[in-house]
């Protein structure tokens, strides 16, 4: 039976929509848990009641003379912010959005020292209000603040977006910041996309909400109607389908306007699907100009603008070796429709897979590696080669070669050796966020791809820790992983923590290193 006959027999869109957690599970702790996280699906049809209150909002912070809006956040607190504020803003008169999902210490205060403290504000969103990297940031972001103005001056440039009653909320009101936005609390972060968390930072750079949330509801009722006729069905059927022939790499390739569409996706379908042993694994493609060389084991989503003439010749050719879908998006604002549209596919997809799609067993693993690290109760793998200056560790089930690598290209070569064609390839770069040092990197990745024939992806810690890193670690077992860091000067102190900025983004990239190996 192929995808769509089984989404029919199931009723599957029906049940999604009536929050049947039996859809995933009969275990009735897991049914409870999914009950709890299934709160997106009419989020566009709500969004409405939540205008005037950001519109509100908006216009004050643009009146207060804000010129630049930092976003703290990861994973499916920053994403949509991240893609909004690259494809449909900001408006005329609004603020630039700059995403800071990071802890290296260079990138962190790179933007700070480019910034004007009297004209920038801050939105801090974690769902949970515990999660460390926001913490961290709001932390020196408050400091850096309070040096040109008064606390509760300064506290008026921070706006929180976090679950009614978190932490975070309590944080909040200690520390006399601006005003709390309430999330949902049955929605997911990676779900969250037309929730608070991506409404606020949108309406806070002059996106027209009513326009935005309009086509996102249109698209919302086009994913309740029968599979046959729904837009989701028919993109989860394509994907799994794909799977059922080991086509497991979803290939996203987007017009240049529209690139950082691919993060928000592949972090929703990586941590969604990539678990119990299996997954779906997103490879962001932005190289479309030379021959791709793939392997048999790609299928390949196109999301084009409608003037993107090569993009589409590219996807027409592309359809005599792997199966191509294809989106054209008529206008930057309807980027919303593709939340949507990706959200219940995702959400249909779990349970073509039969995996649940709304937890995340695995991501916890790198955080407590990481802590355990940072509390000195956790040793550091070891280096077992110096190369050029360069420190070389294999781990996990990468043997070091018989008398050592003998330089960094060895090491990789030795790597290489161990794939087959289904693997893929990723690497994982705790580095900041300069093109001038990533842009080789990636291109260098890229060429071995294309030489290999093997899937690779090119990652950024700790942004992929809460992303890709659950299917690296819980998905099937073909990964071959990279992790590149560099020992770097710059460093902050994190006000009331222990340890540098430095030492946790360090300790974060030893810690998925130590979850990786095992």
């Amino acid at each position: 039976m192929d995808a769509m006959s089984r989404l029919i027999a199931s009723d599957a869109v029906a049940r999604l929509r009536a929050h049947d957690t039996s859809l995933y599970s009969t275990d009735y702790d897991t049914r409870k848990k999914i009950g709890e996280r299934l709160g997106w699906t009419d989020l566009a049809e709500k969004a409405p009641g939540r205008f005037t209150l950001l519109e509100n909002l908006a216009a004050q912070v643009v009146a207060e003379g804000c010129d630049d809006l930092v976003l703290l956040g990861m994973g499916g607190s920053s994403l949509a912010p991240l893609v909004l504020a690259g494809i449909a803003g900001p408006g005329a008169g609004f603020p630039r959005m700059h995403v800071l999902d990071t802890t290296c210490p260079r990138t962190v205060l790179g933007l700070l020292d480019s910034l004007d403290q009297e004209r920038t504000f801050f939105v801090l969103a974690s769902k949970s209000g515990t999660t460390i990297e926001p913490n961290y940031l709001y932390a020196i972001a408050r400091a850096w603040t309070e040096e040109r103005l008064a606390r509760p001056a300064a506290g008026k440039r921070f706006i929180v977006v976090t679950d009614p009653g978190s932490a975070l909320e309590k944080t909040r009101q200690r520390e006399l910041m601006r005003v709390t936005l309430p999330g949902v609390q049955n929605v997911g972060g990676r779900f969250s996309a037309l929730s608070m968390f991506g409404l606020a930072p949108a309406a806070l750079i002059g996106v027209d909400l009513a326009e935005y949330v309009r086509i996102a509801r249109d698209m919302e009722l086009a994913c309740a109607l029968p599979a046959e006729q729904n837009p989701a069905a028919r993109l989860a059927a394509w994907v799994f389908d794909s799977f059922q022939t080991c086509r497991d790499k979803l290939t996203l390739v987007c017009s240049p306007s529209l690139r950082p569409f691919g993060l928000w996706v592949g972090q929703l379908v990586a941590e969604s699907t990539g678990k119990d042993g299996t997954g779906i694994v997103p490879v962001l493609e932005d190289d479309v100009a030379a021959e791709p060389g793939y392997g048999d084991d790609r299928a390949v989503f196109v999301l084009r603008t409608a003037d993107d003439a090569a993009l589409a010749e590219w996807a027409e050719a592309m359809r005599r070796t792997a199966p191509v879908e294809e989106v054209v998006l008529e206008a930057p604002i309807a980027i919303g429709a593709e939340f949507v549209r990706w959200e219940y596919a995702t959400a249909l997809l779990g349970h073509l897979l039969e995996v649940n799609p709304f937890d995340e067993p695995d991501v916890t693993e790198a955080k407590k590696a990481t802590a355990a690290i940072l509390g000195g109760t956790a040793q550091v793998l070891h280096a077992s080669d110096d190369v050029a200056d360069t420190w070389v560790t294999f781990a996990g089930a990468l043997d070091r070669p018989d008398g050592g690598p003998g330089s960094v290209t060895g090491a990789v070569a030795h790597l290489l050796a161990t794939i087959e064609p289904p693997d893929y390839l990723a690497m994982l770069a705790y580095l900041p966020y300069d093109e001038s040092l990533l842009a080789p990197l990636r291109e260098a990745w890229r060429q071995v791809g294309r030489t290999t024939r093997n899937a690779t992806c090119f990652e950024l810690g700790p942004r992929y820790l809460h992303s890709t890193g659950q299917l690296h670690k819980g998905g099937p077992d073909t990964g071959a992983f990279v992790l590149v860091t560099a020992r770097d000067r710059t460093d902050t102190l994190v006000p009331g923590q222990p340890h540098t900025l430095g030492a946790l983004f360090r300790a974060q990239a030893e810690g998925d290193l130590a979850a990786l190996a095992t």
